[in-house]
Order: structure tokens, then C-alpha cells, then sequence
């Protein structure tokens, strides 16, 4: 094993098998944490000006721990387990391009570009608030919620665009119904925006109201329009979730499948299940409970270890 496929190894979130990869992905979920926490204090001015250089030196030491980590990650791209291709400069282009690389570019560009360009401390603090992200890597959860994204983008773009169309002429109904009446916050399609957008998401804060019969009407109108329109992407997410989970669990049947072909769990075949349950994100109890549906379909009579506590699921 060459010295790049060891380093994909230990980049690779294992923290079952490979004491190495153990130990650095869980220094790195305490650092992207302690980023987090470090960021929100900062924003607290009594507390920033009182610890300003250990503020400063904690980000210099993160950024230099992130950015090995990005370089060893590009670096050996081509071997880890998310490369979509393995040649050497085409599959590291690819492999930058990808979400998670460019979550990680995002976590210390900040830093370097501070040098050069004048950025506000606030709109740093915001970007910098961006390593949040990088837990995804760890944590099946916001995999999940990544993956979905990704595969419902589509139909979230189309309600995205059904949602602007709305906003539009939301903003423009009321801006005809109020511009007369109250110019100064109605004054023009831009001003009316703040209220159709308040409107559509049934947030009604108060702070502008249409006091016009029409334009009452019309908001009416409008706020129950939302009601369904807003929570359209919020179903496309939900069958999003419905359907990753399912995939799942089919792909964690087809391996439990596979290794009860004889009935027995062995020792080996036991740590791959248990490993393929934390990778999809599976609860131990609902994957016993797989194991057991499985079983009943197959009718295998011998008994089967689970592959969580070891004893018979029979």
C-alpha cells in the first residue's frame, strides 16, 4: 500500500476498524466544533476585545490544520471512496468540484483572502461559520440532507421558480391596490416585495399592512396561496427523505441477503453489516428488524447471530 492510498484511508471516516483514522477524523470534529463555538463567542464584542490574540491564534492554528487537510485530501483524491474518477489530474479537478471539497475550500479561503482584500469582520465571521458544514462529512444525517438536495434539485429549482412568479406578482397586485394610499411604503414593486414575501411565508409580522378594501382583500388572497405554495418544497424534501431512507434500507437488505445465505452471521460478515448500518445511518433496532424479516421470507430455520450483540435473531 503506497503512502497516498494509507492517507485515504485515515481521511476516510472509519471509527470502528482503523485506530488512525479514529483518532484523526475525531481531532477533526472537535476542531470544526470548537471553530463553531469560537466564532459565536467572537461575535460578543467584551469578550472578542478581551481575548483577541487567542481568538487569532486559535484561527491561525485551524486554518493550518484545514488546509493540510485539503491538500492531502486533493492530493488523494483518487484514491478515497467518493472519487468519481481515478485519473490523476482530471479525477483531483473533479474531486475539487465536488460539494464537500468545495466546503472545505470555502473554510480557509476567508482566511487568505483577508490579506489581500479588505473584508468586513462580520461578513468573515459569516463565511467562517461556513466549517459548520464540514460535519457533514461525519455525520449520515446531514448526508442524507445533502444527497436529497442534490437528487431533488430539479424539482426544488421549479418550485423555486414557482415561488418567485408568485412573489412577483404579489408584489405587483399590492403596489396597484396601495401605491395611492401609503406611497411611502408601497412606493414601488422593489418597497412591496418586504410585504409579499412576509405574506407568502404566513409570517405577518405587522409592520406593513394594506389598509384598502382591495388590498386587503388581495392579501388575503395571497396568504392562502401561500399556505400551499410554501410548503411545496417542504414536501419535495420529505418524499426526498421518505424515498433515501427506503433506498437504505434496500441496500442494506440486499447485503444481509447476501451473508445469510447460510444461515449463520460469522464474525467477519457481523463487522461489515454493523459497518454498512452506521454508514446508511440505519437504527440498530430497525436493521434487527430487517434481519428478522428476512429471515421469515427465506425461511432459514438455522439460527442467525445480529450483528450488534451477537446473539440469535431467531
Amino acid at each position: 500500500m503506497t503512502l497516498r492510498q494509507r492517507t485515504a484511508e485515515v481521511l476516510e471516516p472509519d471509527f470502528t476498524t482503523d485506530r488512525a483514522s479514529r483518532i484523526v477524523n475525531t481531532f477533526l470534529i472537535i476542531l470544526i466544533s470548537l471553530n463553531v463555538l469560537a466564532i459565536t463567542l467572537e461575535s460578543v464584542d467584551a469578550i472578542y476585545a478581551r481575548y483577541q490574540l487567542a481568538f487569532r491564534a486559535f484561527e491561525v492554528f485551524s486554518v493550518a490544520v484545514f488546509t493540510v487537510e485539503y491538500l492531502a485530501r486533493v492530493w488523494c483524491s483518487i484514491d478515497l471512496a467518493e472519487a468519481k474518477d481515478r485519473r490523476p489530474i482530471i479525477g483531483r479537478i473533479k474531486y475539487m468540484l465536488m460539494p464537500l471539497a468545495l466546503v472545505d475550500l470555502i473554510a480557509i479561503l476567508p482566511f487568505y483572502l483577508s490579506f489581500y482584500v479588505a473584508i468586513d469582520l462580520r461578513f468573515l465571521r459569516g463565511l467562517r461559520l461556513l466549517r459548520l458544514f464540514k460535519l457533514s462529512r461525519y455525520s449520515p444525517a446531514l448526508s442524507a440532507l445533502l444527497e436529497v438536495i442534490r437528487k431533488e434539485s430539479e424539482a426544488l429549482l421549479a418550485a423555486f421558480v414557482v415561488l418567485l412568479i408568485l412573489l412577483m406578482i404579489s408584489a405587483g397586485g399590492i403596489y396597484v391596490l396601495e401605491n395611492d394610499v401609503q406611497p411611502e411604503t408601497f412606493g414601488s414593486i422593489p418597497s412591496a416585495m418586504w410585504w409579499a414575501i412576509v405574506t407568502l411565508t404566513t409570517l405577518g409580522y405587522g409592520d406593513v399592512v394594506p389598509v384598502t378594501s382591495g388590498g386587503k382583500i388581495f392579501g388575503g388572497l395571497i396568504g392562502l396561496l401561500g399556505i400551499g405554495m410554501i410548503a411545496l418544497p417542504a414536501a419535495i424534501m420529505a418524499s426526498g427523505f421518505a424515498d433515501s431512507i427506503h433506498a437504505r434500507q434496500r441496500r442494506y437488505s440486499r447485503y444481509a441477503v447476501k451473508f445469510l445465505e447460510d444461515g449463520v452471521l460469522d464474525e467477519r460478515e457481523r463487522w461489515q453489516l454493523e459497518e454498512l448500518r452506521k454508514e446508511l445511518g440505519l437504527d440498530s433496532d430497525a436493521a434487527l428488524d430487517q434481519l428478522r424479516l428476512i429471515l421469515e421470507e427465506t425461511k432459514i430455520t438455522e439460527p442467525a447471530n445480529c450483528p450488534h450483540c451477537g446473539k440469535p435473531v431467531t
